[in-house]
């Protein structure tokens, strides 16, 4: 069975109180960068695969979408995502993405935030992708960033003190399987190099025109504690491609 640790009830509880949870895009900080890299929505049939709380599907439906589906294995999630105004017009499925299966080029843009890094088999993916892009159609995801993932437990090497003195980084170009503590539960996460990442697509002909290591906003950086060590090394990528037309 495909990894769903969004239903246990411990872990759910505390990824309901986090600031992305409550505020949604507003309070994620990459969403500036992603938000500039997504094409014009209106008129297109949007896929948004790993959509959790729907909050990219609601962002579609303000921009005029015609059509949206938000696909996440979590029942949890999407049973949140369904209490939101709106939310009877998205076609919401319950399944892992590595298993569902979208219309041969039935959609114009497919999207996905934080959610590939759970995926064990990426390029089988991506061919899936690519075979639901309709032609000149858009595929922006974003996954943590391989600097972020390398080295496994995704802490930083502190002093006695508890300062943060450096994030490790450790066998950037062994792929695969990472065990890691995100909110005081055990993850299984995968890491894979740039390459990794790029190979898949450009395999598939896909257009690599986008890439992008997120920073914080002046706004959080100002108003979050510890985020200055946000810029010391880099925790999201984004990456844009398109089917050529």
């Amino acid at each position: 069975m495909k990894q769903n640790k969004y239903d246990d009830p411990a872990f759910f509880g505390k990824y309901a109180q986090m600031a992305r949870s409550v505020e949604g895009l507003n309070a994620a900080g990459e969403w500036p960068a992603f938000q500039a890299m997504l094409p014009p929505l209106a008129g297109k049939r949007v896929l948004d695969l790993g959509c959790g709380y729907g909050w990219h599907c609601f962002y579609a439906q303000s921009q005029g979408a015609a059509a949206v589906t938000g696909v996440d294995i979590s029942a949890k999630m999407l049973a949140r995502a369904q209490q939101v105004p709106g939310a009877d017009r998205i076609g919401w499925q319950q399944v892992a993405m590595e298993d569902y299966h979208p219309e041969p080029e039935g959609y114009d843009v497919v999207l996905s935030s934080l959610a590939f890094h759970y995926v064990a088999d990426w390029p089988s993916l991506c061919r899936k992708v690519a075979q639901a892009l309709k032609p000149g159609g858009t595929f922006l995801f974003s996954v943590e960033h391989p600097i972020f993932t390398a080295q496994g437990p995704q802490a930083w090497y502190c002093d006695g003190e508890g300062k943060p003195l450096h994030w490790p980084v450790d066998h950037y170009f062994s792929s695969g399987r990472r065990e890691t503590c995100f909110l005081g539960e055990r993850v299984i996460k995968y890491h894979r190099t740039l390459t990794d990442w790029l190979a898949p697509l450009l395999a598939l002909q896909l257009q690599v025109n986008g890439l992008r290591e997120p920073q914080p906003s002046a706004q959080l950086l100002a108003d979050v504690p510890g985020m200055q060590d946000e810029l010391r090394r880099p925790m999201m990528l984004i990456v844009s491609a398109c089917k050529p037309a």
